[in-house]
């Protein structure tokens, strides 16, 4: 991928960078431009010694709403007297699954999913939106392509992508011509830990439908590059959600709910 693509970013901000997808925009970012200026949002700090990248890391558990509010105002603050100048790009990509009859794995859990998938996003893209505007930059919001269908077994989550998906086309719509650019990402299974947290085995998913986190983190930089607003990741992952738009939201439910049921006999985690 060309430098172009991050050229005129001078700080990257991303939720939940300490594995998976996150940990892979905060290093494919970092090999793009070396002297980003790169803040990660989440519990762990991420394991990125060995690739000389100077992290900002602010600890916070994104499902707690005080919590949250006490670290955006860091940020803010951050971004007002110690970054430098330039594009802000902010990347909200903490979240998780769980799998099961609602709801299973408990209450808790869901709530829980809820707050860290939607409120988090909601929250810090609110609070960061007015530095946004000012510098120029861009929010790229990673959905799923469980946002096309509803998910039985994956009811919650399914629900949440949904809103992600929506929420950042209309906030798109909304910021046009502001200089604040909108991209939602829509992975499908990918190479994470989505699936041990989400209750469910390792190779629940084939090697050969899933995708490493640093194809999906090009993915995402290509689209924000060619200024697009939504990117499904992979051209299988295209096809399938393509197909399920087109079919009327009953049907498309039933579909969904034939297929993650075959989880329950054979992927659950027991």
């Amino acid at each position: 991928m060309h430098l172009g693509t991050l050229e005129k970013y001078s700080t990257v901000i991303v939720t939940g960078g300490s594995s998976g997808i996150g940990k892979s925009f905060i290093e494919r970012a970092a090999n793009l431009k070396a002297d980003l200026c790169i803040c990660n949002l989440s519990r762990r700090v991420p394991a990125t010694k060995k690739l000389r990248i100077s992290l900002n890391h602010f600890g916070c558990d994104l499902s707690r709403p005080a919590d949250l509010e006490r670290v955006a105002g860091q940020i803010d603050g951050f971004l007002s007297r110690e970054a430098p100048p330039g594009r802000v790009l902010l990347v909200n990509n903490s979240g998780f699954g769980g799998y099961g009859h609602f709801p299973e794995p408990g209450l808790e859990h869901q709530l829980e999913m809820v707050d860290v998938n939607v409120r988090a996003m909601v929250h810090l893209t609110g609070r960061l939106l007015p530095a946004l505007r000012q510098r120029g930059g861009a929010v790229i919001n990673v959905a799923s392509t469980a946002a096309f269908q509803p998910t039985a077994y994956l009811a919650t989550y399914g629900a949440t992508k949904a809103f992600v998906l929506h929420w950042s086309l209309a906030l798109r719509e909304e910021l046009r011509g502001t200089g604040v650019q909108v991209l939602a990402v829509c992975p499908g299974p990918t190479a994470t830990d989505f699936f041990r947290r989400a209750g469910l085995q390792s190779g629940t998913v084939a090697p050969s439908l899933s995708m490493e986190p640093d194809a999906v983190v090009d993915a995402a930089f290509r689209a924000l590059a060619a200024g697009r607003g939504q990117v499904v990741t992979g051209w299988k992952n295209r096809i399938a959600a393509s197909l399920v738009s087109k079919l009327p939201k009953p049907v498309a439910a039933r579909l969904a709910a034939q297929v993650l049921a075959r989880y329950r006999l054979s992927q659950v985690r027991r």
